[in-house]
């Protein structure tokens, strides 16, 4: 009865709210099965259980020439789940109808007709997506990117005349000139990795890739020594010990920059990136599912679609994605591994899950130090701090006093030596971490709030703190850290303002929200500082000591527990 009335307010809604009936068919024309069908599909849409969006939109084709949105909604919902071709076909069969006239349709259209090599073909879709160019930011790098990339198939040579995005501009003409082998491609490929702007570690891996095209083993080689396998990415991993291991082939097996597809995939691959920085990822698993469309040998890809999933709570969805990943390309198979064992955390317990993972790398017959270093984080935040020690001292006696790694372990390890009250270790290691890296803003934070916690070294604690908030004034913790220690010195309307701004920039985390109560509290603001207490007993990750300390402030107020 309840699902019937909802799906009657929902027609009414788009009766009256949407825009579409200006082109589309009353939905009276239509039977009630139909309806309920599209109204469920559109519920398990909004919802982000595509699959059941895509069962029940099958079940309601009768909307997909009528109804302007369902034909949106559809063909999105098949490229999530993978059907790209199918999507492509949807659209070629309601090209002449005004229905599938938006951004997305012309994207398929555009792939399509790269796949087919059909390059002038794919040209005339992109002028006719040109009015939508301007609905977003993105759209708009994505028309003048895949200008550019048809232009220099087409006439190879560079488009004159072109759009910037700074970066963005740089990376496409890098591939570009890789794509027809152009003496300077080296030097773009260089200038994009080395650059101060941004994280551009991943082009390492396809200017690699352009030096074994070319037969520089040896230049290969000597860019990869430089890279270490602890503080890389997965990708940069898994290409080090390629070329450690001579495997030299395995690049042209998943890309080659003399193969438009591969090009274009990676640019799709870049735009997924952007949606899943800003969190959107739905958006961010349809571009990235084009992108393997294009270039199905390109599975580490999928990587990304996992972390979506994960992020999204699809546990099932990832475990099916992560088990492409074999154990001859050993980094990526390392990476199913943490995230099954993750999944089990989440479903199960820290226990099991620690369990599971231990089991895998006793398997593991030479791991590498980028493994030792993820169980001993794995171990960290699963507070099986002894465990997590023993692993990061066992990579920390391999390490010179210059290596930034170095510095990122000692902290890890000070951080668990702290949790166990070894403060004198602590001490130690956070210490050494900042005679390798001084201004390093959460090491400073990470010290100075244990001396603060422990009412030692009061004024260099504060001062430390000060520095850390300079170099990182926007990150919440170092926020919320600045503000405890104003009220830990009894300072409390210059804490609130500290407070304040973190409890903003991190609404449901416990401790900034109990923090905050704290301080409303001593300015005699009790209403508001209960207020917050309460927020803190509704969060799920929320610890039980911590509860009980909340339910006894509530009680009898901060007294109860100082």
């Amino acid at each position: 009865m309840i699902s019937k009335i909802f799906k009657i307010i929902l027609l009414l809604v788009l009766s009256y709210q949407t825009p579409v009936y200006s082109k589309s068919t009353s939905f009276n024309d239509f039977n009630s099965r139909d309806l309920s069908n599209y109204f469920s599909g559109i519920i398990a849409y909004e919802n982000r259980d595509n699959s059941e969006a895509l069962k029940y939109f099958n079940l309601s084709k009768v909307l997909l020439n009528s109804h302007d949105n369902y034909l949106k909604r559809y063909v999105n919902s098949l490229v999530l789940e993978n059907k790209v071709a199918q999507a492509i076909n949807v659209i070629k069969n309601n090209s002449k109808k005004s229905n599938s006239d938006f951004f997305d349709a012309y994207v398929l259209l555009i792939i399509d007709s790269l796949k087919k090599n059909d390059f002038d073909k794919a040209d005339i879709y992109l002028n006719q997506s040109l009015r939508f160019q301007e609905e977003n930011r993105i759209n708009l790098v994505i028309f003048e990117t895949l200008k550019q990339y048809i232009y220099t198939f087409k006439n190879k040579k560079l488009l004159p005349n072109k759009k910037n995005f700074g970066n963005l501009s740089l990376i496409a003409e890098a591939f570009q000139r890789c794509h027809y082998n152009d003496q300077r491609t080296s030097s773009f490929f260089l200038n994009l990795i080395n650059s101060q702007q941004g994280d551009y570690s991943r082009y390492i891996f396809f200017y690699i890739n352009y030096l074994i095209q070319n037969k520089e083993f040896d230049q290969a080689k000597s860019v990869i020594d430089q890279i270490d396998y602890i503080g890389s990415t997965l990708l940069l991993t898994q290409t080090k010990s390629w070329i450690d291991n001579n495997k030299f082939k395995s690049f042209e097996k998943i890309f080659s920059c003399g193969n438009h597809n591969d090009i274009i995939s990676e640019f799709l691959f870049l735009i997924s990136n952007l949606y899943s920085s800003q969190d959107n990822f739905e958006k961010s698993n349809f571009y990235l599912n084009l992108s393997i469309y294009l270039n199905p040998k390109f599975e580490f890809n999928l990587s990304l679609v996992a972390e979506n999933f994960f992020a999204d709570g699809e546990y099932n969805k990832v475990k099916k994605i992560v088990r492409k990943f074999k154990e001859t390309d050993e980094f990526y198979y390392w990476f199913r591994v943490k995230k099954e064992a993750q999944i089990i955390v989440k479903e199960q317990n820290y226990e099991k899950g620690t369990s599971y993972i231990e089991s895998k790398f006793k398997n593991i017959e030479k791991p590498n130090p980028k493994m030792i270093f993820d169980l001993a984080n794995f171990y960290k935040n699963s507070k099986n701090y002894e465990l997590a020690i023993d692993n990061y001292s066992r990579l920390i006696s391999s390490l010179d006093d210059t290596s930034v790694i170095k510095s990122d372990i000692l902290y890890r390890r000070g951080g668990s030596y702290e949790r166990l009250g070894n403060y004198e270790k602590s001490d130690e290691d956070l210490l050494h971490a900042l005679r390798i890296r001084p201004n390093d803003a959460y090491v400073l934070n990470y010290l100075a709030y244990s001396w603060l916690e422990r009412d030692y070294k009061i004024d260099e604690a504060m001062e430390m703190l000060k520095i850390a908030y300079d170099l990182k004034s926007n990150d919440p913790y170092i926020i919320d850290s600045i503000g405890w220690a104003y009220f830990l010195i009894d300072e409390y309307k210059e804490a609130e303002k500290y407070l304040k701004r973190a409890v903003e920039l991190m609404p449901d985390d416990p401790i900034v929200n109990d923090h905050y109560g704290d301080i409303l509290w001593n300015l005699d603001q009790k209403i508001q500082a209960r207020y917050f207490w309460n927020s803190v007993l509704s969060f799920d990750d929320t610890e039980d000591d911590m509860r009980e300390n909340i339910n006894k402030k509530l009680i009898t107020g901060l007294k109860s527990v100082q």
